[in-house]
C-alpha cells in the first residue's frame, strides 16, 4: 500500500469516527427513570402541654436517592411534620431524627418522645396489656421544632433500588453517606437551607449523628445549630468486652452500683447520686490501677479491691474474684439476682424477666426489650401509619432488624471506631454547634460513665467546652419510657433549643 493510499485511508477513517461513536451512544440503554413514588399527605392537631392547640402537617412516604445520571439508588422511608402557617424558615428549626442499632427504625424517638403520637405506658415504663394504646402526646417537639424521621436503607420501609446491593448502605461510612445526601435533598426539596438545623439520634444513632456533624459540614457546607444525642455511644473502646481491653469494666461499674442499688442489693447509700459519687472516685482510681496491674496485684490488694466491688455491685466476693475483678455485662445481668431466678434487662437494667433454668451464664432474652417495648412500639406504627398517616404498605416495617449484618467497619480495622473526635472537629469548625446529651442512670447499653469518659476525652478548646451539656435521668436507654423522666427530659431539650 502507497503512502498516499495509506493517508486517505486513515482520514476517512478520522472522519467516520464521530458518526461511529453516535451510533454506539445510541445503541447503549437508556437509564430507567423511575418517578418518586407519591406521598401521603394528611392535617392535624396536637393539644400541647401548654395548652397551645398546633395545627401541622404530616408527609409521609418515600424520597429517594439517586445517581447524577437519574437512577434510582434507594428509597428511603421519612415522616416528616411541620408547623402550619410558618412562612418564615428562619425562625422554625427542623430535626432531623433516627435511632440507632444499626438496625433500627425510628419508631422509638418517634412514638416514645419527639412526635405527636406516643405509646401508653404505665408511670415506670412497662407495657400495658395487649391490644396497646397510643395517645396524644403533649410532650411532643413539634411545639419548637419541625421533625423529619428518617428509616435508615433496610429498616423500617426503607430498602434499596431494585438491583442495587444493600451492602451500597451497610456501614459507617456508607450510612452516613446515604443519610447525609437524603438530609442534604430533603433541606434542599422543601427549601430549608436557611432553617436552623437539629439532629437527634439515640443510641447507635449518636455515633451517626456524630459522624454527620462532620459529614454534612465538609460534604455540603451544611452547618448544624445542635445535635441532641439520647444514650450516647461514639468511642466503641468504652463499650466492647473484649480480652485485653480493660477499658469497659471501671466505665460500666457506676451503672452495675446504681442497678444494684435500685433492686435492694446496696442498701449503706440512701441516695443514688451520694453512690455514685463514691463509685465514680473508686473507678477512676483504685479500680483502674489495679486493672492496670494485671497479675502484678498482690493478693491483699486484689481482696480489697473484690470486697470495693462486692459492696458497690450486689455480687459476692466470691464471684467477683473468679472473675479476675472484671464482670462483663452478659454476666451481671444473669448473676444478680441469680437466687430468686430472675435476670435484669441491658437497655433498662429497672426490668426483670426469668429463664428456663437459672443455671446459664448470659440470660434468654433482655426483658427491658422483650418483655417492655418491642411488641407496644410495633403495634403503634403500623397502626398508625395506616389509620392516620394514611400510609399503606404490604412491606413489614422493620423495628429492629438483622437484615444489616454484616455491619462494614473497614474504615477502622484494627482499632475502635471513633466519631467522638469527628465531633470535636466540627465544633472547632463550627462553634456555635451546641451538643445535648442525655444519659440514663441504668442503662447498661451505653452507661452514663462511658460517655463522661469520652467527652472528658475530647481535649476540646477550653472556650467551647460549654457548648457540651450533660443531663442525667433515673430511667434506662429509652428514658423517656418512664414518665418522670419523660417531663424533665422534655423540659431539658426545649430549653437547649432557645436561641
Amino acid at each position: 500500500m502507497s503512502l498516499k493510499t495509506f493517508s486517505l485511508l486513515f482520514f476517512l477513517l478520522l472522519a467516520a469516527m464521530p458518526v461511529l461513536m453516535i451510533a454506539q451512544k445510541e445503541d447503549r440503554p437508556k437509564p430507567v427513570i423511575e418517578p418518586d413514588p407519591e406521598l401521603s399527605v394528611t392535617k392535624h392537631q396536637l393539644r400541647l402541654q401548654n395548652g397551645q392547640l398546633l395545627n401541622y402537617t404530616a408527609t409521609t412516604g418515600y424520597l429517594v436517592l439517586r445517581k447524577e445520571t437519574g437512577e434510582s439508588r434507594a428509597k428511603i422511608f421519612f415522616i416528616a411534620y411541620t408547623k402550619d402557617g410558618e412562612p418564615n424558615p428562619t425562625t422554625r428549626p427542623v430535626t432531623y431524627t433516627f435511632n440507632g442499632g444499626p438496625g433500627s427504625s425510628s419508631v422509638w424517638l418517634h412514638m416514645g418522645a419527639l412526635g405527636p403520637r406516643r405509646i401508653l405506658m404505665t408511670e415506670k415504663g412497662d407495657a400495658t396489656t395487649p391490644p396497646y394504646r397510643y395517645v396524644p402526646n403533649e410532650h411532643s417537639w413539634l411545639e419548637w421544632t419541625d421533625l423529619v424521621f428518617i428509616d435508615p436503607v433496610e429498616t423500617g420501609y426503607s430498602r434499596p433500588a431494585e438491583g442495587v446491593d444493600k451492602k451500597e448502605f451497610l456501614g459507617y461510612e456508607e450510612d452516613l453517606q446515604s443519610v447525609g445526601d437524603f438530609i442534604r435533598l430533603y433541606t434542599s426539596r422543601y427549601g430549608r437551607w436557611n432553617s436552623p438545623k437539629y439532629l437527634a439520634g439515640e443510641s447507635y444513632g449518636t455515633t451517626r449523628a456524630t459522624g454527620l456533624s462532620g459529614y454534612l459540614q465538609d460534604r455540603y457546607g451544611l452547618y448544624l445549630n445542635g445535635l441532641v444525642l439520647i444514650s450516647q455511644i461514639s468511642n466503641f473502646q468504652t463499650a466492647r468486652f473484649e480480652r485485653g481491653n480493660d477499658l469497659p469494666y471501671p466505665l460500666f461499674l457506676p451503672t452495675y452500683a446504681a442497678t444494684a442499688w435500685y433492686h435492694g442489693k446496696v442498701k449503706s447509700f440512701a441516695a443514688l447520686p451520694d453512690l455514685l459519687k463514691e463509685v465514680e472516685a473508686f473507678a477512676l482510681n483504685d479500680y483502674t490501677l489495679a486493672l492496670m496491674q494485671g497479675e502484678r496485684l498482690s493478693a491483699s490488694e486484689k481482696e480489697r479491691i473484690a470486697a470495693k466491688l462486692a459492696t458497690y455491685t450486689g455480687l459476692s466476693k466470691t464471684y467477683v474474684l473468679q472473675s479476675n475483678l472484671r464482670i462483663q455485662i452478659q454476666r451481671f445481668t444473669k448473676e444478680l439476682r441469680r437466687e430468686e431466678g430472675l435476670t435484669v434487662g441491658r437497655l433498662d437494667s429497672r426490668f426483670t424477666a426469668s429463664d428456663y433454668d437459672d443455671a446459664g451464664e448470659n440470660y434468654e432474652f433482655d426483658p427491658s426489650y422483650n418483655g417492655a417495648i418491642y411488641g407496644p412500639y410495633s403495634m403503634a406504627v403500623n397502626d398508625y401509619l395506616k389509620r392516620e398517616l394514611k400510609y399503606d404498605s404490604d412491606l413489614p416495617y422493620e423495628i429492629l432488624t438483622g437484615r444489616v449484618q454484616p455491619w462494614n467497619y473497614n474504615n477502622v480495622q484494627n482499632r475502635y471506631l471513633n466519631t467522638s473526635e469527628t465531633m470535636r472537629n466540627a465544633i472547632h469548625k463550627n462553634p456555635h454547634l451546641k451538643v445535648l446529651i442525655c444519659n440514663g442512670y441504668y442503662d447498661l447499653a451505653t452507661p452514663y460513665f462511658a460517655t463522661q469518659y469520652t467527652i472528658d476525652h475530647l481535649f476540646i478548646d477550653e472556650a467551647l467546652r460549654k457548648n457540651i451539656q450533660m443531663k442525667y435521668y433515673e430511667a434506662g436507654h429509652m428514658m423517656y419510657i418512664h414518665k418522670p423522666s419523660l417531663v424533665q427530659f422534655t423540659i431539658d431539650v426545649r430549653e437547649f433549643y432557645k436561641p
